[in-house]
């Protein structure tokens, strides 16, 4: 069984975002970047499933600059056997990168494709479900657990009631939720050993997909400063501010 798993370069989750001064996005110079927090979960289960002899191969993919190579040599250092990067310096939408990942699955002949929920720089939680739809594959979002059982796979996912588990036949996309996994941290042999292993550059004309868009960012804005909260020194003052100054009671 071979397993694809998405991998997207952003700002390291620890770096405060600023806005550019003209407002027309956010400032990447000299920012920290790093593999997507949830991708990194996906990665984890992705090697998990080759270490217990369930999958035979892990094959990392990510779409962007050049520079996502770096993140790709991360995901090789985690345990992926291959990478595959498909360089385009265009931003590209959920909607491109589901028809690209769409391609580098039916290429590599892929039973699951392993993707985090949502990338945390725009959060738009679509690219799984759009990918789904375009392979007609079965889909288990939000995984919090994975029991691959022969054909199928058994996804436990968190629901606004608690725990759902559902029933999947392969192929299958699966995308990842905090829960799911504890992602490693590379070894020094393996960060090595990782500059050797395959790293292919395609495009996502390779895969027939074209990344222009109809869509255009018109202005990015920094949110609103919050004001300092004050202490109360009794419950009747605390009441009292909300009465009177907060008007919330």
């Amino acid at each position: 069984m071979k397993v694809v798993v998405a991998v997207k370069r952003v700002v390291d989750h620890n770096v405060k975002i600023r806005v550019k001064a003209d407002e027309s996005g956010v400032e990447l110079a000299n920012a920290k970047m790093s593999v997507n927090p949830f991708c990194e979960i996906a990665i984890e289960e992705a090697v998990r499933l080759k270490e217990k002899g369930i999958a035979s191969e892990v094959v990392a993919v990510s779409i962007g600059s050049s520079q996502s190579g770096e993140q790709l040599r991360s995901a090789l250092a985690l345990g992926a056997d291959r990478a595959i990067l498909v360089e385009t310096d265009d931003k590209v939408y959920p909607l491109q990168v589901a028809k690209i990942l769409k391609g580098v699955a039916e290429a590599e002949n892929a039973q699951i494709v392993l993707l985090g929920k949502q990338a945390i720089d725009d959060d738009n939680n679509q690219t799984g479900q759009m990918l789904s739809a375009l392979m007609n594959a079965s889909q288990g979002t939000f995984a919090s657990e994975v029991v691959v059982n022969g054909d199928k796979v058994a996804v436990t996912r968190e629901i606004d009631g608690g725990l759902q588990t559902v029933e999947l036949s392969l192929p299958a996309v699966i995308t990842t939720d905090l829960r799911l996994n504890e992602p490693r941290f590379p070894k020094l042999p393996n960060i090595m050993a990782a500059k050797k292993k395959p790293l292919d550059t395609k495009t996502p004309a390779d895969f027939g997909v074209s990344v222009s868009s109809n869509i255009k960012t018109l202005k990015v804005t920094a949110p609103n400063e919050r004001s300092a909260g004050v202490k109360v020194s009794s419950v009747d003052e605390l009441i009292d501010k909300l009465k009177n100054e907060a008007k919330v009671i």
